[in-house]
């Protein structure tokens, strides 16, 4: 009988530990959830502040205020105070309604025309369309990779003779930032179809990256012999530089057996 209070016993703490993890659980789901929904102060953008206006003119201006958003929409480093960035200048064009950043702000001395270059980098420029830039999402303080596509490259062989190798797509450079977007000029494109040639207008716009001397050689040698494509990155995309893909990687059923 005494055995069987025991395990009666026993059983009933388990239960009510089980009862208690449940419940630990369920609160602290509730208090991640809380979390994302809590407001929090944050410094934005009301009117375009200008790469290489300063902080002090900006604030002057009444380009910048004070606003609260839901914890889960703070940009990861949005500043509430402008103490930090006080005597510094934006690297690039802050649009209206971007939250402020330390990373979109530098020391005036180190700009050259309005562009804050790092120390061991240099900046070069691109002309992009708007669907080769990300639809016109990227915008200075961004981080992007660039990918090239070589259409039908040719490949000179020992006797002299050309050998086609295939139009490939890879990795150029896998994570570089953007330190200013141009102004956007539109130019025309003819391309030739069955009912014949037909003329679109084309926004393009100029793209300026921090590069090293390698990764300004690599951009320039696919910028002239190949179709540039840029994509934007977070913090934590993970991108490396790979093989890349043919056309038989794509279609394997139809091109099986050929490079």
């Amino acid at each position: 009988m005494a055995r069987r209070s025991v395990l009666l016993l026993v059983a009933v703490l388990i239960a009510l530990a089980g009862t208690a993890m449940i419940v630990l659980y369920v609160q602290g789901i509730d208090a991640r959830a809380t979390k994302d929904q809590e407001l929090v102060e944050v410094l934005v953008a009301t009117e375009t502040i200008d790469s290489g206006e300063s902080v002090s003119d900006a604030q002057e201006a009444g380009k910048i205020e004070k606003t609260e958003v839901r914890r889960a929409d703070l940009v990861e480093g949005g500043l509430s105070s402008t103490s930090s960035i006080s005597d510094l200048v934006a690297i690039g064009t802050i649009f209206p309604g971007e939250q402020l950043i330390p990373k979109k702000f530098g020391s005036l001395g180190d700009t050259q025309g309005g562009l804050v270059i790092p120390d061991d980098k240099m900046a070069v420029s691109v002309e992009l369309t708007d669907f080769e830039r990300v639809a016109g999402f990227v915008n200075p303080g961004n981080e992007v990779a660039v990918f090239g596509t070589a259409l039908d490259p040719v490949a000179l062989l020992p006797d002299n003779k050309e050998q086609k190798l295939g139009s490939i797509t890879r990795i150029v450079l896998t994570r570089v930032p953007v330190l200013g977007v141009g102004t956007t000029s539109v130019s025309s494109r003819t391309t030739e179809g069955e009912d014949g040639a037909t003329t679109e207008e084309v926004a393009r716009t100029i793209l300026t990256l921090a590069v090293t001397q390698d990764e300004a050689e690599k951009l320039f040698q696919a910028d002239r012999t190949s179709e540039l494509n840029f994509a934007l990155l977070t913090e934590d995309t993970k991108i490396s530089d790979q093989p890349g893909a043919r056309l038989g990687d794509v279609f394997p059923e139809i091109f099986r057996g050929q490079p």
